[in-house]
C-alpha cells in the first residue's frame, strides 16, 4: 500500500495511453473515490459522466485548441459537472473531486490528466454535445484516463518549491 506522500509523488499528468481498455473494476474504484470527496455543507453539487465509448472520447480531443489532445488515445474520461445554483463553492467542490479522481487513477496504476473546460473556448459546447448534460450543470473539467504509454519521472522532493510554504508560529 502506498503512503499518501508517495501517491502524490507518483501522480503526474499523462497524455499518452495504450489501447488497453480501463477495467470496470478500476472505473468503479475511481468513481467511489470521487463520491467520497468533501464538499461544502456536504451538498455534493457534482455529477460525474464516465465515457468509455471510443468515438465519444475522440470527439473530446477537439474541445480546445491546446490541452485536450490526450483524448486522442485515452480509453476513458470522467466529466466533472456541477450544479452552480446549489452552492457558491461549486468550483472548489469540483476541483477536490477531480483531485480524488486523479489520485484514485494513480493508485490503480493508471495515467490521468486534467483538462480544464469551464470558460475555455468552445469546450463546454463540445462536451455537452457528447454527454447530453442537463442545462443546470456546468462543466468544470474532464479527466482523461488510461494505461500509460509514456514514462514520467516522480516529483523530486528536494526540488519542490518549499519557499512557497510559510510557517507562522
Amino acid at each position: 500500500m502506498n503512503t499518501f506522500q508517495s501517491l502524490c509523488q507518483q501522480r503526474r499528468s499523462y497524455r499518452k495511453f495504450t489501447s488497453e481498455p480501463v477495467s470496470q473494476e478500476d472505473l468503479d474504484y475511481i468513481m467511489t473515490c470521487a463520491l467520497m470527496s468533501p464538499s461544502g455543507k456536504r451538498i455534493n453539487p457534482w455529477q460525474f459522466v464516465v465515457i468509455t465509448d471510443e468515438n465519444k472520447l475522440r470527439r473530446l480531443k477537439d474541445c480546445r485548441s491546446f490541452g485536450s489532445g490526450m483524448f486522442a488515445t485515452a480509453m476513458a474520461a470522467v466529466v466533472v459537472a456541477l450544479d452552480s445554483s446549489l452552492t457558491d463553492t461549486w468550483q472548489c467542490d469540483g476541483a477536490i473531486a477531480a483531485q480524488n479522481i486523479l489520485l484514485a487513477a494513480t493508485d490503480r496504476g493508471l495515467g490521468a490528466c486534467w483538462c480544464h473546460v469551464y470558460q475555455r473556448e468552445q469546450a463546454e459546447d463540445i462536451v455537452r454535445d457528447v454527454t447530453n448534460l442537463p442545462d443546470q450543470l456546468t462543466v468544470l473539467c474532464m479527466i482523461a484516463i488510461g494505461h500509460k504509454d509514456e514514462e514520467r519521472k516522480l516529483y523530486e522532493l528536494a526540488k519542490l518549491p518549499y519557499e512557497k510554504c510559510k510557517m507562522l508560529k
